[in-house]
């Protein structure tokens, strides 16, 4: 099994990227569309409707840098914050099954982030280019990638 995951753990890190970021891209999207019903919803829960553009931006930012492989750390350590942060203003409602579901799913969403903050984002990806041209390594689970 470890020969296989070997093997393919380029294509594995690129594809556990993407279907990271395709929530954040795919929601800040929505947000967009939905701009004034979201701002709402957000002063519903005590959130200040202002923040919405901030939220848009961390979203769609964070989703695509993740998805690309650039600043991937960065990133990964900015939505990870942000989706806890979510979890808990948006979702800590324990007595509704619904919510706990929702908390549950940020909270794993932040230990998938959590994954790509301590590994980084491989070799298929544009920190790993930028890396090369620059004679350097990324470093990947502390060793370096080539």
């Amino acid at each position: 099994m470890n020969t296989i995951v070997n093997r393919f753990a380029s294509p594995l890190e690129l594809a556990g990227r993407i279907l990271l970021a395709l929530i954040f891209v795919s929601s800040g999207l929505n947000k967009v569309g939905a701009y004034a019903g979201t701002q709402a919803y957000m002063e519903s829960v005590g959130v200040p409707g202002g923040l919405l553009s901030l939220v848009i931006l961390t979203e769609l930012g964070g989703g695509l840098l993740l998805a690309a492989g650039l600043l991937t750390r960065w990133a990964a350590l900015a939505l990870a914050g942000f989706t806890l942060l979510a979890a808990v203003l948006f979702h800590a409602d324990f007595g509704n099954q619904m919510q706990m579901i929702m908390f549950m799913k940020n909270i794993t969403i932040a230990g998938g982030l959590a994954v790509v903050l301590s590994h980084g984002a491989g070799s298929w990806s544009v920190d790993a280019v930028l890396a090369r041209r620059r004679g350097t390594s990324v470093q990947h689970a502390g060793k370096p990638v080539s």
